[in-house]
């Protein structure tokens, strides 16, 4: 029955039950109108107009539940679906709505496989330019600087050696950049060796204290899973320094199940109720690519616990 027709129809048991009312109750209507069969009239009119609203509001309310979820529903949270009715109108609306939250996340999830695939190779690209290019240009620079720092006469010695350490430090600015975007510790030594790396170099830049707990054994991932879990701790631990206020950070990735769990945690000062910003949708993109599932919330250590399971594969899994 379509949706018309079932209003059509509880509109049509309530009328026709008063109807029924007005032709057999011993009730009548003076003219003019006395009070008691005033009272009676508006009562009566008072509970088919309840009963109405209340059968309208049952067979309405998938309607509502649909109109709650369009206004809150967010591609990069998979899986929000509606139960719909076993049959009736409002079936069709709802399976249809579905279907299309089907089309959406699959198109999302490709979409942002191509573009996060085009990342990489961007940022592959900028690292090899800042370390063939603009490192061998610092380099050069700072064997010329060496060289005219050793002719120089003592008064301007020293200035060029400041600007020798200057230009040191930008060098290994820009190697530290390069390595930022293009973890090739990764690709050499892989998972385990890459996120200690990540670790250490955190805990040096930013002077926190950073705890780790890498699980050997760790089952065999494919490439791309390792990239993403990679690209989530580092951004997390990224958040960390920019927003958390924290003093400590703890980065852990272990087994369980058939799974792989990287597990983020600060003693900061929490998410609380901030909206998500592109950092943490950039996460949760990546953990898409792999049916992968992000969590974020509150962590024991009283700051934020970034959580994500990454299912196992053994497909062009790393050796």
């Amino acid at each position: 029955m379509s949706l018309f027709w079932r209003i059509f129809g509880l509109n049509a048991v309530v009328l026709g039950a008063a109807t029924a009312l007005l032709l057999w109750a011993p009730v009548t209507v003076s003219v003019p109108i006395l009070l008691p069969e005033a009272a009676i009239l508006l009562t009566g009119l008072g509970v088919m107009l309840v009963a109405n609203a209340a059968l309208l509001r049952i067979g309405l309310a998938p309607l509502d539940r649909l109109s709650r979820l369009m206004s809150t529903v967010d591609l990069l949270k998979p899986g929000q679906r509606l139960s719909a009715p076993v049959r009736g109108g409002i079936a069709e609306p709802v399976h249809a709505f579905n279907a299309m939250l089907d089309r959406l996340e699959a198109e999302r999830a490709t979409s942002s496989a191509r573009a996060l695939s085009a990342q990489e190779t961007e940022r592959r690209r900028i690292a090899a330019e800042l370390h063939d290019e603009v490192g061998q240009s610092l380099t050069a620079v700072l064997l010329g600087l060496k060289r005219t720092a050793d002719q120089a006469p003592d008064p301007l010695r020293g200035e060029l050696l400041l600007a020798q350490e200057t230009v040191r430090d930008s060098l290994d600015e820009v190697r530290r950049l390069a390595r930022r975007l293009r973890p090739g510790v990764l690709e050499d030594l892989g998972l385990a060796a890459a996120l200690t790396s990540l670790a250490t170099d955190f805990a040096t830049h930013t002077g926190m204290k950073v705890s780790r707990g890498i699980q050997s054994g760790l089952p065999p991932l494919e490439r791309e899973a390792e990239v993403v879990i990679y690209r989530v701790a580092q951004e997390g631990l990224t958040n960390i320094a920019r927003h958390a206020e924290a003093d400590r950070a703890e980065l852990a990735i272990h087994r369980t199940g058939s799974s792989v769990v990287l597990r983020i945690d600060d003693d900061g000062r929490g998410i609380g109720e901030a909206a998500e910003g592109a950092g943490i949708r950039g996460m949760r993109e990546r953990a898409l690519l792999l049916g992968a599932t992000l969590d974020i919330a509150p962590s024991p250590a009283g700051g934020t616990r970034v959580l994500l399971t990454v299912p196992s594969a053994g497909k062009g899994a790393r050796p």
